[in-house]
């Protein structure tokens, strides 16, 4: 049983990894037969599982540093750290396509859910007329733009897949990726590449301003996204159901994810600016599990019809209760753990 469950950073990794490659794969490629076929049921279906996936890069990312760290640690290891460099910097633009494909994959869901022809008629001022002309064309074009991307995660994932499987396995490295380690590898263990860019960003230069900038934009974020989840927490919970119906709280979800966005921006610099001290603070890990659960659970609160159906003085079912009540506790959570790593668990 122990060998099923992870004990650590490294076999994490080895049990995450595999589930973003093949779920965006396989997941691109039926929400391309859905658009093909105009079934709308399997394009939503596809669209939430697309979402559910850009969850689960997080921690899949995360993990793979802390596998990282624990390789480097070992110098009796028959390594190649120019191959860890390569595999982390090519993790890191997979994730950056999972954004972006997960991020359009919860908007056109949100557009979906709120009427999309009433949706472009509204804002008309902010889409081309070529697509007010038709919603079902316009949601078209954008999950065929999901598609685009979803395509460009699943070839970065195999790559990086590919690479990383090679890690461990000297015997078929051909010395291909010789001498991509950069030759100074003393400032924080920093790849080079995107992954150095990303580190010159948060600590790079007059560093004494940019982590706090980012702090500042960080703790803005977390007030948008948890503003908006409190707001429709206790309105599912019942607090002002006689004055508010569930589609005009609907309505901030965006502003949500806004915050999400520079959340995980953000959070990310933080991580590859500082990530051998993050992954070995004990809170972290419950920290990223809450965010996974947390944007899991948004899912519900942007596609259930029998929330969006609750008027002004009706009452959540049982189920939406229990939903809502662990939505508020994961970002509780999120936000505890945040709050409290640098004071007791380790963070200095």
């Amino acid at each position: 049983m122990s060998l099923l469950l992870p004990l650590s950073g490294p076999h994490l990794h080895i049990l995450l990894v595999h589930v973003p490659i093949l779920g965006f794969i396989i997941t691109t490629i039926w929400l391309a037969l859905a658009i093909q076929k105009n079934n709308s049921c399997h394009q939503k279906t596809s669209l939430i599982i697309m979402f559910g996936l850009y969850a689960l890069t997080i921690p899949t990312f995360i993990s793979g540093a802390a596998s990282r760290w624990s390789i480097q640690s070992m110098p009796n290891l028959d390594i190649d750290v120019g191959l860890i460099f390569l595999h982390q910097n090519i993790a890191f633009i997979t994730f950056c396509f999972a954004s972006i494909a997960g991020t359009l994959s919860w908007f056109a869901l949100w557009v979906s859910q709120r009427r999309i022809r009433h949706f472009y008629n509204v804002y008309s001022t902010y889409v081309p007329s070529s697509l007010r002309s038709n919603g079902n064309i316009a949601c078209k074009r954008l999950n065929s733009l999901i598609v685009a991307f979803g395509a460009l995660t699943s070839w970065f994932a195999i790559k990086a897949g590919s690479i990383g499987g090679n890690i461990n396995h000297p015997e078929v490295r051909s010395g291909l990726y010789e001498g991509i380690a950069p030759t100074n590898l003393n400032v924080a263990g920093n790849p080079g590449g995107i992954i150095d860019s990303a580190f010159n960003l948060i600590l790079g230069g007059d560093q004494f301003w940019r982590w706090p900038a980012f702090e500042a934009l960080h703790f803005l974020g977390m007030a948008l996204l948890f503003g908006v989840v409190f707001i429709i927490g206790l309105r599912v919970l019942g607090f002002a159901k006689d004055s508010l119906s569930y589609a005009s709280v609907h309505r901030l979800l965006p502003i949500a994810m806004f915050g999400l966005i520079v959340n995980i921006g953000t959070g990310f610099l933080f991580f590859i600016g500082d990530s051998a001290r993050y992954v070995n603070m004990p809170g972290f890990p419950y920290k990223m599990a809450a965010i996974v659960i947390a944007m899991i659970a948004s899912i519900y609160f942007t596609v259930n019809r029998n929330l969006w159906n609750l008027q002004k003085g009706d009452d959540a079912t049982i189920e939406s209760k229990s939903v809502s009540i662990l939505f508020l506790l994961s970002w509780g959570t999120v936000i505890f753990f945040g709050r409290q790593l640098p004071y007791i668990f380790g963070g200095g």
